[in-house]
Protein backbone atom coordinates (compact mmCIF):
# COMPACT_ATOMS: atom_id res chain seq x y z
CA UNK A 1 0.00 0.00 0.00
CA UNK A 2 2.08 2.84 -1.16
CA UNK A 3 -0.88 4.97 -2.20
CA UNK A 4 -1.41 8.36 0.20
CA UNK A 5 -4.79 7.34 1.45
CA UNK A 6 -6.64 10.57 2.36
CA UNK A 7 -8.53 10.90 6.13
CA UNK A 8 -11.84 11.26 5.65
CA UNK A 9 -11.65 14.65 7.55
CA UNK A 10 -9.77 16.41 4.27
CA UNK A 11 -13.00 15.34 2.50
CA UNK A 12 -15.69 16.48 5.14
CA UNK A 13 -13.29 20.21 5.23
CA UNK A 14 -13.92 20.19 1.73
CA UNK A 15 -17.38 19.57 1.92
CA UNK A 16 -17.55 22.07 4.96
CA UNK A 17 -15.64 24.97 2.79
CA UNK A 18 -17.83 23.72 -0.40
CA UNK A 19 -21.60 24.30 1.52
CA UNK A 20 -19.66 27.73 3.06
CA UNK A 21 -20.14 26.27 6.94
CA UNK A 22 -17.70 27.07 9.18
CA UNK A 23 -15.68 24.93 11.19
CA UNK A 24 -17.28 26.92 14.50
CA UNK A 25 -20.98 27.04 13.44
CA UNK A 26 -20.46 22.81 12.55
CA UNK A 27 -18.99 22.18 15.91
CA UNK A 28 -21.73 24.14 17.62
CA UNK A 29 -24.72 22.14 15.68
CA UNK A 30 -22.69 18.85 16.33
CA UNK A 31 -22.41 20.22 19.76
CA UNK A 32 -18.77 19.03 19.69
CA UNK A 33 -15.87 20.93 20.76
CA UNK A 34 -14.43 22.89 17.96
CA UNK A 35 -10.72 21.85 18.69
CA UNK A 36 -11.76 18.20 18.72
CA UNK A 37 -13.68 19.41 15.02
CA UNK A 38 -10.77 20.77 13.81
CA UNK A 39 -8.51 18.27 14.94
CA UNK A 40 -10.49 15.45 12.97
CA UNK A 41 -10.81 17.39 9.66
CA UNK A 42 -7.04 18.10 9.94
CA UNK A 43 -6.08 14.49 10.23
CA UNK A 44 -5.14 14.25 14.04
CA UNK A 45 -7.59 12.58 15.40
CA UNK A 46 -9.80 9.59 13.88
CA UNK A 47 -13.81 10.00 12.76
CA UNK A 48 -15.24 7.59 14.98
CA UNK A 49 -19.04 5.83 14.41
CA UNK A 50 -20.98 8.14 16.37
CA UNK A 51 -19.31 11.30 14.73
CA UNK A 52 -19.96 9.84 11.46
CA UNK A 53 -23.29 9.38 12.50
CA UNK A 54 -23.69 12.93 13.54
CA UNK A 55 -22.50 14.12 10.01
CA UNK A 56 -25.10 11.71 8.24
CA UNK A 57 -27.49 13.75 10.32
CA UNK A 58 -26.11 16.88 9.80
CA UNK A 59 -24.92 17.04 6.25
CA UNK A 60 -26.48 13.61 4.70
CA UNK A 61 -23.09 12.29 4.09
CA UNK A 62 -23.11 8.28 4.04
CA UNK A 63 -21.44 7.34 7.47
CA UNK A 64 -20.43 4.40 6.10
CA UNK A 65 -18.35 5.82 3.15
CA UNK A 66 -16.33 8.20 6.02
CA UNK A 67 -15.83 4.91 8.53
CA UNK A 68 -14.71 2.46 5.50
CA UNK A 69 -12.09 5.75 4.57
CA UNK A 70 -11.01 5.41 7.88
CA UNK A 71 -10.07 2.21 8.23
CA UNK A 72 -7.77 2.69 5.00
CA UNK A 73 -6.39 5.10 6.58
CA UNK A 74 -5.46 3.53 9.73
CA UNK A 75 -3.98 0.64 7.27
CA UNK A 76 -1.79 2.96 5.34
CA UNK A 77 -0.36 4.62 8.80
CA UNK A 78 0.19 1.11 10.26
CA UNK A 79 1.89 -1.03 6.94
CA UNK A 80 4.35 2.59 7.20
CA UNK A 81 5.51 1.52 11.20
CA UNK A 82 8.63 -0.87 10.12
CA UNK A 83 8.51 -2.76 13.89
CA UNK A 84 5.01 -3.56 12.76
CA UNK A 85 6.19 -4.78 9.22
CA UNK A 86 9.23 -6.69 10.65
CA UNK A 87 6.76 -8.25 13.18
CA UNK A 88 4.57 -8.97 10.52
CA UNK A 89 7.17 -10.81 8.28
CA UNK A 90 8.45 -13.01 11.09
CA UNK A 91 5.07 -13.82 11.58
CA UNK A 92 4.21 -14.88 8.25
CA UNK A 93 7.51 -17.23 8.24
CA UNK A 94 6.87 -18.87 11.42
CA UNK A 95 3.35 -19.80 10.05
CA UNK A 96 5.22 -21.15 7.21
CA UNK A 97 7.49 -23.31 8.84
CA UNK A 98 4.55 -25.02 10.87
CA UNK A 99 1.37 -24.83 8.75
Amino acid sequence: MNRKTTHPGDVLKEELEARGISQKKFSEVLSVPYTQLNEILNGKRPVTTDFALMVEAALGINPELLINMQTRYNMSVALQKKPLLSRLLDIKKACAAVL
